[in-house]
C-alpha cells in the first residue's frame, strides 16, 4: 500500500512552459515526464470537531445555519441538484475562512478578498465546479487535487464528497492562512503542500479529479499526466479575450474536451512566494 506523505510540503518543481496551440484553440501543452522533486511531505490538518464531522458553530452574532440552508436554497435554485454538493455546502461554514470584517458578506454569493491579491471564490462558482467535477457520481469521488488551496474553504467543502483531497497553494501566506483555517474542522482527508501548483503532486496521484482555482493561457501537461483515465479536470482557461471553465475527460481514447461558461479567476503563476 502506497504511504501517504505527511506535511507540510515544499515542492520544489521545474515548471512546465505551457502556451497557446497556434490555431488558438485551448489545448494542454508541455513537456510530458516533467520531473517534480519533493522535500518534505504532506500531512493531514487536524483538531476540534462537532458531531458527524460538522463544526461547532462559535458565536458571530449571526445564525449560520439558517443562513447556510438559504444559501444552499439559492445554489438549488441556479440549477446545482448535486445531493453530495449541496449537502457539503450546507455544512461547511463560509464564515470561517472570511475576515472578521466581511462576515457579513460570508454567504452571499460573492467573491471576497482573502489578501496578497487573491479571493475566495463564490458559492455558485465552487458548488458549481465541483458539481461539474464529479460528473454525475452518486457516491463520493476518488482522490482529488486542488490547485490554489486559497484560505482553505473549497478543501474543506471537498473533503465532503471525495475520498482523499491533495491541495497545493504557492504563497506561504495562504498556505499558513488556510492551516489555521482547516485546523480546528478536523478533515483527516485533507492534505496541504505549500508549493508550485502547475507541477501538480504526482506522489498523491493518479487523480480521478483535478480542480484549478487559477486560470491560464493552457493547462500544464502535468496536470494531465496526473488525471486518471476515467478522471475528469476543471479548470478556467483564458478564451475569446476572458476566462471561460474547461472541461477535460481523461479516456483511453485521449482527451475529451469541453469549454462552457465565462467565468473570472486569478490568473495561474508559476513558482512560490
Amino acid at each position: 500500500m502506497k504511504e501517504r506523505p505527511s506535511f507540510p510540503a515544499r515542492l520544489d518543481t521545474t515548471l512546465a512552459k505551457n502556451r497557446p496551440h497556434p490555431s488558438g484553440a485551448v489545448m494542454p501543452l508541455g513537456p510530458r515526464g516533467q520531473a517534480v522533486s519533493v522535500t518534505g511531505t504532506a500531512k493531514t490538518v487536524a483538531p476540534k470537531s462537532g458531531v458527524s464531522g460538522v463544526p461547532i458553530p462559535e458565536g458571530l452574532g449571526m445564525d449560520s445555519l439558517a443562513v447556510r440552508q438559504r444559501m444552499v436554497q439559492k445554489l438549488a435554485g441556479q440549477g446545482v441538484t448535486d445531493p453530495l454538493v449541496l449537502s457539503a455546502m450546507g455544512s461547511i461554514e463560509r464564515h470561517r475562512f472570511v475576515d472578521s470584517g466581511l462576515v457579513n458578506q460570508a454567504y452571499e454569493d460573492t467573491s471576497l478578498p482573502i489578501g496578497l491579491g487573491q479571493t475566495i471564490s463564490k458559492p455558485g462558482v465552487v458548488s458549481r465546479m465541483i458539481e461539474l467535477l464529479r460528473n454525475g457520481a452518486t457516491g463520493p469521488t476518488g482522490r482529488v487535487l486542488e490547485i490554489g488551496t486559497g484560505c482553505g474553504y473549497q478543501a474543506a467543502v471537498l473533503s465532503r464528497v471525495a475520498t482523499e483531497v491533495y491541495s497545493i497553494e504557492r504563497l506561504k501566506g495562504l498556505h499558513d492562512k488556510a492551516r489555521d483555517n482547516l485546523r480546528p474542522l478536523r478533515l483527516p482527508n485533507v492534505h496541504l503542500l505549500f508549493g508550485d501548483g502547475m507541477a501538480g503532486y504526482p506522489k498523491g496521484g493518479p487523480y480521478a479529479g483535478i480542480i484549478s482555482a487559477a486560470g491560464g493561457d493552457a493547462l500544464p501537461q502535468a496536470w494531465i499526466d496526473q488525471l486518471a483515465v476515467g478522471g475528469r479536470l476543471v479548470a478556467p482557461v483564458v478564451h475569446a479575450g476572458g476566462q471561460a471553465l474547461l472541461v477535460v475527460d481523461k479516456t483511453a481514447q485521449g482527451l475529451r474536451q469541453s469549454i462552457l461558461e465565462a467565468v473570472h479567476f486569478v490568473p495561474l503563476k508559476s513558482g512560490v512566494a
